[in-house]
C-alpha cells in the first residue's frame, strides 16, 4: 500500500505534521506552561519534569491537526490540545508509579526521583487541570468527550491490571485494553479539534474513528517494540512488559501458537513471575520461531489503512496529508 511506504527523503511525517501546526503548537506550549504553575513549589517542578521530557506532543498535534483539516479560524482548539497533553501526562506519571518505572523516555522517571506519593498527588493535579482547561471550551459536548474519555482510560489501566500475570488472556482481552488506555485518548483529541471547528456529524464520526485506529495501531506497535533492540534508543529497557507479566499480543500470540512446554514456560514467567537466567533469550526466541512480532505489526498495519480511508471524507488539504503520514510514521517506529 503506498502511502505506508517509506519516504527516503523530505521531512519527516512528524516534522511535517509539526511545521503545520506550529503557531498553534507554540501557543499550547505556552498554555501548557501557564497551567503547570502552583504556589506548591513541586507541582511546577515535578510537573515539569515530566512534560519537558514531552515526546513529540503527538496527541494535542493530533487536536491541532483536526481543527485544521475543517479550516478552524479560532482559537479553542488551543487550550483543547493543552487539555489533552494534561490527560496524557497525568496518566504518564501514575503508569510509571504503577509500573515501578524507573525510566520515562531515558530520563529518570519522577516517580524514581520525587517518589510514588508525589507523582500520584501531581497527576491527580495535572487531571483536575485538564477539567479547568475543558469548561473554557465551553461546549458540553467537548467536556463530554473528554471526561468521558479520562474514565475510560482509567478504566483501561485497572483492566490491565487484571490481565497483567493471566498467561490465559484472549486477543480480545488485550484489544479492549488498548482501545481504552491509548486509542480512547487519540480518539477524543481527534474529536474535539473537529468538534469546535464545526464538524458535520459524519466528519466527526470519521475523526473519532480515525484516532481510534491510529491509537490502536500506535499501542501496537509498543507492545511489539517492547521486544526490540530499538528499545534501547527509546530510553527503555528490552523485556519490560516480559518482566511485568503485561500480556500484549507478541506474547499472547506466542502462548496460543505453542506447545505444552511453552505454555509452561508463559505460565512460570509471566503468572508466576518466576524468572530463571537466560529467560528473556527464551522469550525472544519463541517470538521469533512464531513470528509474532511481525504479526502484531502486520496487525498494526491492518489498523493504519483503515485510520488512512477514515480520512477520505474530507477534501485534499495540507492537514490531510499530514494525518495520513502520522500513520505511516507510527508503523514504521517498528522497522
Amino acid at each position: 500500500m503506498d502511502n505506508m511506504d517509506k519516504h527516503s527523503s523530505g521531512p519527516s511525517a512528524v516534522e511535517t505534521l509539526t511545521n503545520l501546526v506550529a503557531d498553534d503548537l507554540k501557543a499550547v506550549n505556552a498554555a501548557i506552561l501557564e497551567r503547570m504553575q502552583s504556589p506548591v513549589a513541586l507541582i511546577p517542578q515535578l510537573a515539569g519534569h515530566i512534560i519537558a521530557a514531552g515526546g513529540k506532543r503527538l496527541r494535542p498535534m493530533l487536536t491541532l491537526a483536526s481543527a485544521r483539516l475543517l479550516d478552524y479560524q479560532g482559537s479553542k482548539h488551543v487550550g483543547l490540545a493543552a487539555c489533552v497533553e494534561f490527560i496524557h501526562t497525568a496518566t504518564l506519571l501514575h503508569d510509571d508509579v504503577v509500573d515501578e518505572s524507573d525510566l520515562r523516555r531515558g530520563q529518570d522517571s519522577a516517580n524514581a526521583i520525587w517518589g510514588n506519593k508525589a507523582s500520584v498527588l501531581v497527576g491527580d493535579f495535572l487531571f483536575s487541570r485538564s477539567f479547568e482547561l475543558m469548561v473554557q471550551a465551553d461546549s458540553l459536548k467537548v467536556m463530554e468527550i473528554l471526561s468521558h474519555a479520562s474514565s475510560v482510560i482509567a478504566e483501561g489501566e485497572v483492566l490491565q491490571l487484571i490481565t497483567a500475570n493471566d498467561a490465559d488472556t484472549t486477543e480480545d482481552a488485550y484489544l479492549e485494553v488498548i482501545q481504552a488506555k491509548t486509542a480512547q485518548l487519540f480518539a477524543a483529541a481527534c474529536h474535539v479539534g473537529g468538534l469546535v471547528a464545526g464538524a458535520t456529524p459524519e466528519q466527526e464520526e470519521a475523526l473519532q474513528s480515525y484516532g481510534n485506529n491510529l491509537g490502536i495501531a500506535f499501542q501496537l506497535i509498543d507492545d511489539a517494540l517492547d521486544y526490540s533492540a530499538k528499545q534501547a534508543e527509546l530510553g527503555k529497557a528490552v523485556g519490560d512488559d516480559f518482566r511485568d507479566g503485561k500480556m500484549t499480543l507478541p506474547v499472547i500470540l506466542a502462548v496460543a501458537r505453542g506447545d505444552d512446554d511453552e505454555k509452561a514456560f508463559w505460565k512460570r514467567t509471566q503468572e508466576d513471575q518466576d524468572f530463571q537466567d537466560g529467560d528473556l533469550e527464551r522469550a525472544l526466541h519463541l517470538l521469533q520461531k512464531h513470528n509474532t512480532l511481525d504479526d502484531t505489526v502486520a496487525r498494526a498495519r491492518q489498523y493504519g489503512e483503515k485510520a488512512i480511508a477514515d480520512l477520505d471524507i474530507f477534501p485534499e488539504s495540507p492537514a490531510r496529508e499530514a494525518l495520513k503520514g502520522i500513520v505511516e510514521f507510527c508503523i514504521e517506529r517498528a522497522y
